[in-house]
């Protein structure tokens, strides 16, 4: 059974992650079609022409802004809304969490549409502004901030209750039993909001094509070079995005392994 398992995993992640791995290396090639049967040599070609496509450094350069605003507000926001949520009875904090559950539920372009017909409307009453940058990032926290919630509840759940009451009985003010107890319990559901929100964020198309306005972003640059011919620079911006974000993933991985074995050891000698 457990040759068969690990055949299994192995097919698994190959399936999964093949695609990727053809795309990283058909980034060195020195072809100018996208076609995978076309091998013309290894060349940092498509490297050297991405930095010199200024629309598409433009989209890379928005996307980027509001990932990282829309990611770390997010973080703040849901941080604060999973600690309070937390502190609810049981049946108040079962449909808060389902209310909160559901914009993850819902399709994609219901909370495009809705979120435009929103940011449409309050441009009305706020004067002649236009969907941009700062509908995006609002866009962007509404749909990542759920996540972020999801992710650091069960650290809550894990941690003892009386952790920060307990702090604050040998002299910790409120601010400082949670800067100083609660945040490093919850850190790792932190961290894993942050990210994933980020990631959502670099990868979202359809809420952003609907509340963008003129301002692109990399999807939505992408998509629009479709209706021409995609250029192969696409291969090395994405091998580019996938290494970032697998390094990302690489360093928090170890920083929370060496977190986890300094806790244990510290348990251990107390």
């Amino acid at each position: 059974m457990k040759a068969v398992s690990r055949i299994y995993m192995f097919l698994l992640f190959l399936f999964l992650y093949a695609p990727i791995f053809v795309l990283v290396i058909f980034s060195f090639n020195g072809s100018s079609t996208m076609s995978r049967s076309v091998w013309s040599g290894f060349s940092l070609r498509w490297y050297a022409c991405l930095f010199q496509d200024q629309m598409l450094l433009v989209s890379l350069r928005n996307t980027l802004i509001i990932a990282v605003v829309a990611s770390a507000v997010s973080t703040v926001l849901g941080t604060a809304a999973a600690i309070g949520i937390n502190g609810l009875n049981k049946w108040a904090r079962r449909v808060v969490m389902n209310v909160t559950n559901f914009p993850m539920m819902n399709p994609d372009i219901v909370t495009g549409v809705s979120l435009m017909l929103l940011f449409v409307a309050a441009a009305k009453f706020m004067g002649n502004l236009a969907l941009g940058m700062v509908s995006l990032i609002f866009a962007h926290i509404t749909f990542c901030l759920p996540y972020v919630i999801l992710s650091i509840m069960p650290k809550l759940r894990q941690m003892d209750p009386n952790l920060a009451e307990a702090a604050e009985d040998l002299g910790c003010t409120p601010r400082q039993a949670f800067f100083h107890v609660v945040l490093p319990e919850i850190m790792p559901g932190v961290v894993t909001g942050l990210i994933m929100a980020f990631t959502l964020s670099i990868d979202d198309f359809v809420v952003s094509y609907f509340t963008s306005g003129t301002t692109q972003t990399l999807p939505i640059f992408i998509y629009s070079m479709t209706r021409k011919r995609v250029s192969p620079e696409i291969n090395a911006l994405s091998a580019l995005l996938f290494g970032t974000i697998l390094l990302l993933l690489i360093i928090i991985n170890i920083r929370t392994s060496r977190e986890s074995k300094r806790s244990e050891t510290l348990q251990k000698e107390a």
